[in-house]
């Protein structure tokens, strides 16, 4: 995948990278966010719809008040649900990890520790020697997200951060995932014990909009949407309790990213 002559300059140039820091900021995106919710940004939507050529017949609504309301446009879902069964919560790109049993992930060639990433030591060994799945959203995907299983949310949690673009040039160069703002969700389920569900912002993404007060995951049902930019959502998976479906256990630990479309198996439930 070819990067920008921008992107390759602010994280690979010493000026870019002093340039790029106040444009991390959470208030930056804000002040991006009130812009692209104004009426202002509606000159923005046929541009976007042209270059990634988006079939807006395939959404609910076909009118706009700003950029955000169209970016945030909804789909009619038919979501099926099997409690052995894993979905993808999201349409996105999609790279598979093993966890190895010092709770390190190797992502995108860099080390990240799975205690940082949550902010919870205790709890990250839950995942020791477990599967990551990385969805990596770019703009052009529908960014409404789903329960890919259902459970009890045992608890939840906001991690406040900067918003570094999720892009691999990013990857490389930061730890982002562990530098950027995210929440997640911890489901517990009778087939797959813990899933961690974790929504991850990028620049001009300062915002993860997640459905207020609900306390138990309905699998297919929408758990939230992300505002404007792209972002990543990241699921963890205990050790010996999911069989991925042989497309996503040939990319296992190769850095490779395959299209996923929201709804599709992961993988299936081990059988005892």
């Amino acid at each position: 995948m070819s990067e920008s002559v921008l992107i390759r300059f602010l994280y690979r140039t010493p000026v870019g990278r002093t340039v790029l820091r106040p444009f991390v900021r959470p208030a930056f995106s804000r002040i991006m966010a009130k812009y692209l919710s104004s009426p202002l940004s509606k000159w923005l939507v046929p541009y976007y719809v042209e270059k990634y050529d988006i079939n807006l017949s395939e959404f609910q609504q076909q009118k706009f008040r700003s950029f955000n309301d169209f970016f945030k446009r909804e789909k009619i879902l038919n979501i099926p649900q099997n409690p052995h069964t894993v979905y993808s919560p999201c349409d996105a790109y999609l790279s598979v990890y093993r966890i190895d049993d010092t709770l390190h992930l190797p992502i995108k060639h860099s080390m990240y520790t799975l205690s940082d990433l949550l902010d919870d030591k205790k709890l990250s060994q839950h995942f020791a020697n477990g599967i990551c799945c990385v969805f990596r959203l770019e703009p052009k995907h529908y960014h409404h997200y789903i329960f890919p299983v259902s459970g009890n949310i045992m608890a939840t949690k906001r991690i406040d951060g900067v918003l570094h673009t999720v892009r691999p040039i990013a990857c490389e160069a930061y730890p982002v995932w562990f530098h950027n703002s995210r929440e997640y969700a911890v489901i517990e389920n009778s087939a797959f014990g813990n899933v961690i569900q974790m929504e991850i912002g990028a620049l001009m993404v300062g915002k993860i909009c997640n459905l207020p007060h609900v306390q138990t995951a309905v699998q297919g049902s929408e758990k939230g949407y992300f505002e404007f930019g792209g972002s990543t959502i990241m699921l963890l998976l205990e050790n010996g309790k999911i069989q991925l479906s042989a497309k996503w256990d040939s990319v296992l630990n190769t850095h490779k990213e395959i299209p996923i479309a929201i709804g599709q198996p992961l993988g299936w439930k081990v059988n005892d």
